[in-house]
């Protein structure tokens, strides 16, 4: 497997981990849908929303900070993505979008989560 493929999941395990520890529920890893893939589908801590979670990893951010390589295309087919996976699971809460951008290499680990992440950037 080619590193940016093993750096990718790794970055997803991590913030699998800090979300549960941060109280939420995860439903659903890497969900497909057409041609979009939800990387993490998780109830928020107090359970009213469902957040959609889209991890970046990068081993630098040279070339920009992780969440800025969401494009506008990426965020059409995530919302997409939600609407199908809200009707077939039958859940009538409100979903959020957010972003959770890890920089990892040999001096850093960071994460940063940016909770309804499309309206901030």
């Amino acid at each position: 497997m080619a590193y940016h493929n093993e750096l990718g999941e790794w970055g997803e395990q991590l913030a699998t981990e800090y979300l549960l520890k941060k109280g939420y529920e995860i439903l659903e890893r890497n969900y497909f849908y057409d041609k979009a893939e939800v990387d993490i589908i998780a109830k928020t801590p107090t359970g009213d929303c469902i957040a959609c979670v889209e991890v970046k990893t990068r081993n630098s951010d040279v070339f920009g900070d992780p969440h800025s390589f969401v494009s506008k295309g990426k965020i059409k087919l995530l919302v997409k993505a939600m609407d199908a996976y809200l009707v077939e699971n039958d859940i009538p809460l409100e979903t959020r979008f957010d972003i959770i951008a890890i920089i990892k290499n040999k001096s850093t680990e960071e994460l940063t989560h940016y909770e309804n992440a499309f309206y901030h950037f």
